[in-house]
């Protein structure tokens, strides 16, 4: 259990190079390890920053990483919403101590990400 001030940024930063490496892998060739950084601890707005090559390449992502036992999800949810620009679609990934990652997004952003990948012609099982 991260019980120190340091212990808890550092689990907070590990979910948040974990979201990274995923992006990077995800989609290796189409983004640089440039267009994904992450926030240093402490620093307000979003958790993951994306460039505007990368909005465009994923999505306009606007992230908010809880790496907690006990997530609050309505003020994570707050908070992620505030930190999103115009455009942006707001998502709360979190995770707890021994459990897998999730993410989390408003019902009408999800349906445009379906419509988005059901049009795609780039998009096939092998990438899910």
């Amino acid at each position: 259990m991260a019980n120190t001030v340091a212990s808890r940024k550092a689990k907070g930063r590990n979910l948040q190079n974990k979201i990274r490496e995923l992006l990077l892998e995800t989609y290796k060739g189409k983004v640089e390890a440039g267009d994904i950084k992450t926030a240093i601890m402490g620093e307000s707005g979003q958790d993951v920053i994306l460039s505007p090559h990368a909005q465009r390449t994923i999505a306009p992502l606007a992230v908010e990483a809880k790496n907690v036992e006990a997530l609050s999800i309505w003020k994570a949810l707050a908070q992620c919403e505030s930190n999103t620009k115009e455009n942006e679609i707001p998502v709360l990934i979190f995770k707890r101590n021994y459990s897998k990652i999730y993410a989390t997004v408003e019902i009408g952003d999800f349906l445009k990400l379906l419509k988005a990948y059901s049009e795609s012609n780039k998009i096939t099982d092998e990438n899910i």
